[in-house]
């Protein structure tokens, strides 16, 4: 048994290996205890429940998929975000087989309100980005938005497009790009 103190980054980094390894059958508080070398306890002084434990596994695999790059530049250019954001979703769905098609989708369901909450809050905070993505953009044509057509409900309209190539496992983002360029540039 682990006589060191596990970490909450340490469980959730533990619980990520175990779903590349094994799958998302394999999260439960019990098997992340045994793969963390430590007492069930210690995953419980952490999480309270299976479903808080899974709920923030999810969480940091979206993190670990969408964190910032270390090239800023990316995100003054809608075209280059949108290009780096299909190739970590390419890459997350390598890593994490089944993760944005299983599981995830599994959390919009009513019964799983943590996670829904915890799976909205992350997609706000993309969504939020690419929309000052938009703003930043010096190439946007200064006419391109207008008071129905807002940054904000194009940056969604991108969004739901992503979130639908997601689902389709689609990780072209050319379709997507030529709508931004005919609409914006």
């Amino acid at each position: 048994m682990n006589t060191v103190v596990t970490s909450r980054e340490d469980i959730l980094k533990t619980s990520r290996k175990l779903i590349q390894q094994q799958g998302w059958s394999a999260i439960n508080i019990r098997s992340v205890a045994t793969a963390c070398e430590v007492s069930v306890g210690s995953i419980y002084n952490y999480f309270d429940s299976k479903a808080a434990l899974v709920s923030a596994t999810v969480e940091s695999v979206w993190c670990e998929i969408f964190h910032r790059p270390e090239d800023s530049a990316i995100f003054q250019d809608t075209q280059a975000c949108i290009t780096w954001m299909y190739r970590q979703m390419e890459q997350g769905g390598k890593q994490y087989p089944g993760f944005f098609t299983l599981h995830s989708l599994g959390f919009m369901r009513e019964d799983k309100v943590d996670g829904k909450q915890k799976m909205q809050q992350t997609w706000q905070h993309i969504l939020d980005e690419l929309g000052s993505v938009l703003k930043r953009d010096t190439r946007i044509r200064s006419d391109a938005f207008t008071e129905q057509f807002t940054v904000e409900r194009f940056a969604d309209v991108l969004f739901s497009l992503m979130l639908s190539a997601l689902l389709r496992q689609d990780y072209d983002p050319t379709a997507l790009l030529e709508i931004i360029h005919r609409t914006l540039y």
